[in-house]
């Protein structure tokens, strides 16, 4: 028993520090020199397609891109928390060499395979010294901070009046309007994945209501390491930010999109910094990634490697159950596997290959969600 309550204390002054210091669900050790101050100085969101080596190209309504083709499968990734981003003219891309990751153009696979490649920005409105008061601002924008967002010389500027969601939604429908392929899918990591929840769910509501084209729906979402917060929110009703999200997916599995969720750090699943949400984990195809390639204390490259993991697996075979044929969960992985793991009653954990970072010598294990 006291060996035990040891533990628990010191799990507890670990997870403490890590909070302290707000690295655990922080700014994703962005990349930097990729976007011209410009981009910092004023008010920038939405998205952007990626063609080679992080060259970019905003997307804009009614007007051709190099990196855009509305035939074309479609990957669009929403990042997390970005305190302190502004100011350091940081944003996340391709490359996550200084996220821990490797130093290559991580959508080169994707791209290879025929995709359009793009990123949703929404950086300089969390860019927060509180998770939560960016985490505010995918539901409403009249939270604490309203829609606040910093410039490159760390200054709070009045925003609009509608929340981040909403914003990158209109960014979404407008510049799919004309949207002819048949697979989106969207990755959102930390908190973004409430952002990727949320957008899917006003995406969802749009097409029933008649007003975008059914082809808009994302077919596949993933959860890169969630992050939700703690408690009853006021503009939630006093519902938790995890206990909405669960609501949404259930609808949302209802129509069809599938979810898939990987657990690489301690960000939610600690309990004294997050909600874990074993609820919403239970509905998707889940599966416990073993980091082993970083130490305990290094819970900000943890975190982070869900990003980069999930974009790396696409260029390699879809990873196996150990000593099996038979597929795990990974970005390669069939949709027709993810809807088969996203209906068991058993979870999927990584027993080989955590101590590379390289995805291809990754095999799994199934347990008890």
């Amino acid at each position: 028993m006291k060996h035990s309550f040891g533990r628990t204390i010191a799990k507890a002054l670990l997870v403490g520090t890590l909070l302290g210091t707000a690295s655990i669900a922080s700014v994703a050790n962005a990349a930097v020199g990729v976007f011209p101050s410009s981009t910092f100085n004023n008010l920038d969101y939405g998205l952007y397609w990626f063609g080679d080596a992080d060259n970019w190209q905003k997307a804009v309504p009614n007007y051709s891109n190099a990196y855009y083709s509305a035939s074309k499968p479609t990957i669009i990734y929403i990042h997390g928390w970005q305190k302190g981003s502004s100011k350091a003219l940081n944003r996340e891309t391709f490359n996550r060499k200084d996220a821990g990751g490797p130093d290559l153009d991580l959508a080169y696979a994707w791209r290879q395979a025929g995709y359009n490649v793009g990123i949703m920005y929404w950086n300089q409105f969390a860019d927060e010294d509180e998770v939560k008061d960016a985490e505010a601002k995918i539901w409403t924008a009249s939270g604490t901070r309203a829609m606040r967002w910093r410039n490159a010389s760390g200054v709070y500027v009045n925003g609009p009046t509608q929340s981040a969601s909403d914003l990158l939604f209109q960014s979404y429908k407008d510049n799919l309007a004309g949207y002819t392929g048949s697979n989106i899918r969207l990755a959102g990591h930390s908190l973004g994945n409430q952002m990727a929840i949320v957008l899917a769910k006003k995406i969802s509501d749009a097409v029933s209501a008649g007003t975008i084209n059914s082809k808009l729906l994302p077919k596949r979402v993933a959860l890169l390491d969630p992050f939700y917060s703690q408690s009853g929110k006021s503009y939630l009703a006093n519902k938790w930010t995890g206990e909405v999200c669960r609501e949404y997916v259930t609808n949302l599995k209802t129509k069809g999109v599938m979810f898939e969720a990987y657990r690489t750090s301690l960000a939610s699943s600690s309990g004294f910094i997050g909600d874990a949400n074993a609820g919403l984990m239970n509905m998707t195809a889940f599966t416990e990634l073993k980091t082993s390639y970083f130490n305990q204390t290094q819970q900000t490259q943890k975190h982070n490697a869900a990003v980069w993991h999930y974009l790396w697996s696409f260029g390699s075979n879809a990873p196996v159950l150990t000593n099996t044929t038979t597929e795990a969960a990974s970005a390669k992985t069939s949709d027709t596997r993810i809807n088969t793991l996203m209906g068991s009653t058993k979870k999927l954990v990584q027993d080989r290959g955590n101590t590379t970072k390289e995805p291809w010598d990754d095999t799994f294990l199934e347990a008890a969600r």
